[in-house]
């Protein structure tokens, strides 16, 4: 008769956490304003302003936006106000390239994150995730967790680290 196989790591009622699952899921629509420049350098603004009435804002209804310049042009603070404006009816609006813009989101949705559940629990925090700046994200994760979880570990249930024990 075979020996039945019991799975402890199952049964030690670990909750595991995976950052990755922070990772934004959405697409998320850049607007360069590179193109509205004169020679990719001066914002003209009479023509600014024109683009900005003459653009079909509602395109981005509803979407993650991220408003940015590719050039090394001097955009003034204004111009990034007046189209953030006309993005009232976007989802999100960040200013950044597309990884900074990825980055935001899965800062926003790591301290947006109920947490509640997790209240005297058994914590492992998932190593190797792809996540953008693994670090400050483990440094937030361990902020947000500490005051509720039992304990906290790192890595895999097989080979944890232990980083916080409940007194």
């Amino acid at each position: 008769m075979a020996e039945e196989i019991i799975n402890r790591i199952a049964q030690a009622g670990i909750e595991q956490i995976d950052l990755a699952d922070f990772n934004v899921k959405q697409d998320i629509v850049g607007i360069d304003l590179k193109d509205r420049l004169w020679n990719e350098l001066v914002l003209k603004e009479k023509d600014f302003r024109h683009w900005v009435k003459a653009t079909d804002w509602t395109q981005y209804d509803g979407k993650y936006v991220h408003v940015f310049c590719s050039s090394d042009a001097i955009i003034p603070a204004w111009a990034y106000m007046l189209v953030t404006a006309e993005l009232d009816k976007a989802s999100v609006v960040y200013f950044g390239d597309l990884s900074e813009a990825q980055e935001q989101l899965f800062f926003d949705n790591l301290r947006n994150w109920d947490i509640s559940h997790l209240k005297d629990k058994r914590v492992m925090v998932k190593g190797c995730s792809d996540i953008p700046n693994p670090q400050k994200a483990y440094v937030v994760l361990t902020r947000r967790l500490q005051p509720v979880v039992r304990s906290l570990m790192f890595g895999e249930p097989c080979s944890a680290v232990p980083v916080y024990k409940q007194k």
